[in-house]
């Protein structure tokens, strides 16, 4: 495999990693303002960097080969595939005002593609880091947040919410960020999962998602249609509580999709209690609810990780739903760490059995957020 040095002919000033994330509860909500409660995993990607004076971004990836532009040209549309990404970035701090330019920068990444784990966020979170550090513009980890979720947004094309840029740069280890998508506020709650005896398990299913084919963007506007007919600035403002009341007052399509925001948002809540209560085997049955929520109501999940949640709980797992944006990706399961082996087998052998490929098992550990690591 190159190095950095025998691609460019020179040392990197630097190199920066942003890691993945699964998140525990909080799904769709982010988008509509509302609660999310993501961890970081240990899983990154890594960025060595180094400035040019000639305004040329030359990129490679070990994953994605190499691409290049100069900055100048860089415009939403321009550059194809996992390029957009850093691209993107690059753009949205010219956009913003920050006089950055060219930069080399070789890429790495151990977190899995399109397996619901955020490797497009860590991707931008660990660019942005670098540009921050290489061109000092000083910037805070949710400034780079929103920069990086800009160039998902209008550079890429895909309208995400600012949960799994905000987990990338902002998660610290041994905890989960409780993030409040409205203001961006955000509280780091202990998750001791080792110390309970338990395990969160990642069930990679291996069905790729792509959320730019349209479905997110068409899910994420029904909730602002529905947020406009109930004369709400975001589904963030109804409360739980004014659900039954408000969910007449809507058209039949757009009922299931409020139903799920709202309830999301009160799981998330209830998880933050028994995080802050020491209390993390209550999570499992709400894990459970979420999945269902999503499944039945916001209708993104598929057979695949239905059956990894089914098979996870009929083998003694706590709880376990579907992470991400959905339309495949991954499953997590909260297990007794003694099961975790006995449980991921069986979910294997369930896979089997339905003729789908051996879903790929990590284990997540709340690990640390963006940094510079050399």
């Amino acid at each position: 495999m190159s190095t950095f040095t025998e691609l460019y002919g020179r040392a990197p000033e630097g190199e920066w990693a942003a890691p993945g994330r699964v998140n525990l509860i909080g799904e769709h909500t982010d988008y509509n303002l509302g609660f999310v409660l993501p961890i970081a995993l240990p899983q990154t990607v890594r960025a060595q960097a180094g400035r040019r004076d000639d305004g040329l971004l030359r990129l490679h990836s070990t994953q994605g080969g190499s691409a290049e532009a100069a900055v100048t040209d860089l415009a939403p549309g321009g550059v194809a595939g996992w390029a957009a990404y850093p691209a993107g970035v690059v753009w949205a701090l010219r956009e913003a005002g920050h006089d950055v330019g060219g930069a080399e920068l070789f890429l790495d990444s151990d977190v899995p593609a399109g397996a619901g784990l955020s490797s497009s966020a860590a991707l931008e979170c660990a660019v942005a880091l670098a540009y921050n550090d290489l061109y000092g513009l000083g910037l805070s980890a949710p400034e780079l947040a929103l920069l990086a979720q800009r160039a998902e947004n209008a550079f890429v094309g895909v309208p995400c919410g600012i949960m799994d840029q905000m987990a990338s740069m902002c998660c610290r280890a041994g905890a989960a960020l409780h993030l409040d998508s409205h203001d961006l506020t955000v509280r780091q709650v202990p998750v001791d999962l080792a110390g309970a005896g338990l395990a969160l398990l990642v069930l990679d299913t291996r069905v790729k998602h792509d959320l730019g084919d349209g479905a997110y963007a068409a899910l994420r506007a029904g909730c602002e249609r529905a947020a406009r007919l109930l004369g709400l600035h975001s589904l963030r403002d109804l409360g739980f509580a004014d659900l039954p009341s408000a969910l007449p007052q809507l058209p039949g399509e757009l009922r299931p999709l409020v139903r799920h925001v709202v309830t999301e948002n009160e799981r998330v809540e209830e998880a933050v209690a028994h995080l802050d209560a020491g209390d993390l085997a209550p999570l499992g049955p709400i894990l459970t609810a979420g999945h269902a929520s999503l499944s039945e109501d916001y209708r993104v999940s598929c057979p695949e990780t239905d059956l990894a949640v089914g098979a996870a709980v009929a083998a003694g797992a706590h709880g376990a739903r579907m992470t991400g944006g959905g339309f495949g990706g991954s499953v997590i399961a909260l297990v007794e760490a003694q099961a975790a082996d006995k449980i991921a087998a069986e979910v294997t052998t369930a896979f089997h059995a339905a003729g789908y490929a051996t879903p790929r098992t990590l284990t997540a550990v709340p690990s640390e957020g963006a940094r510079r690591i050399a």
